[in-house]
């Protein structure tokens, strides 16, 4: 049911937790080389009594560990609300078997 689905639809930004596809990870990546080669290539031109350029800092990215938590944790309160709703259930249907204590 979901093999059709494009990769940058609203499923895969949901599991993902960013917008992000490959593409922008790449060019993320080529700005960040880029950067450190202007900066080499003036380090090496510089006149002997300047101080070197410091590295650029790197493009930004999402953040995935940051969502992959929010993710686990949003699953985690889930799931706890489920086994909760579960044994109210279990509790009105057989008294009998609810857990007690």
């Amino acid at each position: 049911m979901v093999e059709g689905l494009p990769p940058d639809g609203a499923l895969a930004r949901r599991v993902a937790g960013h917008h992000w596809q490959h593409s922008d990870f790449m060019t993320a990546d080529l700005v960040d080389v880029l950067g450190r080669l202007l900066t080499d290539f003036r380090n090496a031109n510089r006149p002997e009594k300047s101080a070197p350029q410091e590295y650029p800092e790197p493009a930004w990215r999402p953040n995935q560990k940051a969502a992959e938590k929010a993710r686990k944790k949003k699953d985690r309160r889930e799931a706890a609300e489920a086994r909760a709703g579960y044994r109210r259930i279990v509790a009105q249907a057989t008294p009998e078997h609810a857990e007690r204590g």
